[in-house]
């Protein structure tokens, strides 16, 4: 069974133009990354998924410069250039991660990889979210990537990749959340805004991170110790 990790990114991205070739630590932000799916033990192969806008041009050079595996489709059809990359690949079960999560733990990818079983459809870890916002995982069957591909039509359907499986039409699948022994989802380590990058920065400065990767629990401990990444619980 080739486990796949479709990883998708774009440079044109709306809040933060080219975020996912920003510097963090004298390295491209998406490369650190790439570099923690390259330590997963359940992973087969790395795919990374980009559109076949010019601006992209820079992201098949880097996959190019690292050895990576690459695939063009459209910008704003992901789930169809998921479906693609996955094909190409020749994947028979397909972890998506998108870009924009530099402290994606490898130990969290194989954990979501080991849930999917032959009886369930989809796995993740973002359906009951305890783990830290920035190392989300979902894990599908090839097939099962394919049936979406064909039933979703909506926009929010063919951006999300997996909305219609979560959001739309849930009730015709089999779904396992994996959740953590303890709820850090109210801790923030996902690059969206200046602010985030300023987070993520900080994290790999303070623990070397760019030189020695450590587990996602000795970050979260660091991250409550020092106040770094906490968002606000909602109210209620």
């Amino acid at each position: 069974m080739r486990t796949v990790a479709v990883l998708q990114a774009r440079m044109t991205s709306s809040r933060l133009p080219g975020k996912v070739l920003i510097d963090v630590e004298g390295v491209p932000m998406i490369e650190h990354e790439l570099r923690a799916l390259a330590r997963a033990t359940k992973l087969s192969d790395i795919v990374l998924a980009t559109t076949e806008h010019t601006a992209d041009d820079p992201l098949v050079a880097l996959a190019d410069g690292l050895g990576i595996r690459w695939f063009r489709g459209p910008e704003h059809d992901v789930l169809s250039r998921y479906a693609g990359a996955a094909r190409e690949a020749g994947a028979d079960i397909v972890v998506r991660v998108t870009a924009d999560c530099p402290l994606l733990d490898p130990e969290v990818v194989d954990r979501v990889v080991v849930a999917l079983d032959s009886a369930t459809d989809y796995a993740s870890n973002v359906l009951e979210r305890t783990f830290p916002v920035g190392l989300d995982a979902e894990v599908l069957h090839a097939d099962v990537l394919a049936r979406i591909d064909r039933l979703a039509r909506s926009p929010e359907s063919r951006e999300h990749v997996t909305w219609f499986l979560r959001d739309e039409r849930p009730e015709l699948f089999i779904r396992r959340s994996v959740v953590d022994g303890e709820d850090n989802s109210d801790l923030r380590f996902t690059v969206d805004t200046a602010e985030d990058l300023e987070v993520i920065r900080r994290l790999f400065r303070e623990l070397g991170l760019a030189d020695a990767p450590r587990s996602y629990r000795d970050v979260v401990t660091y991250a409550r110790e020092n106040e770094i990444g906490v968002t606000r619980r909602p109210a209620g």
